[in-house]
């Protein structure tokens, strides 16, 4: 079971670590590309900040549904336990 926690942890931090490495991910439609190059090349960094802006508007999903997903996982009962009943009279 330990095994399987640590190489689903690494999948999940390889995966969201390789959106940065990729020249893929830091494309963006092809009018914003072209936009975004001209910028470039008239010696704005429009650009750029658009790239980071797109990058972080991929991630924001996956971080929101990881941490929802991880407050679950330690908040959900252990093998062999169960929830008491509460007496609510």
């Amino acid at each position: 079971m330990k095994y399987l926690k640590k190489f689903f942890l690494g999948l999940m931090l390889l995966m969201s670590t390789s959106f940065f490495f990729m020249p893929e991910a830091k494309a963006q439609c092809p009018m914003c590309k072209m936009a975004a190059e001209s910028n470039l090349k008239d010696g704005g960094t429009a650009g750029r900040g658009l790239n980071k802006g797109i990058l972080y508007m991929l991630l924001t999903p996956y971080v929101v549904i990881g941490a929802i997903g991880y407050v679950w996982w330690k908040n959900r009962p252990k093998e062999g336990e169960t929830y008491q009943d509460q007496n609510w009279n």
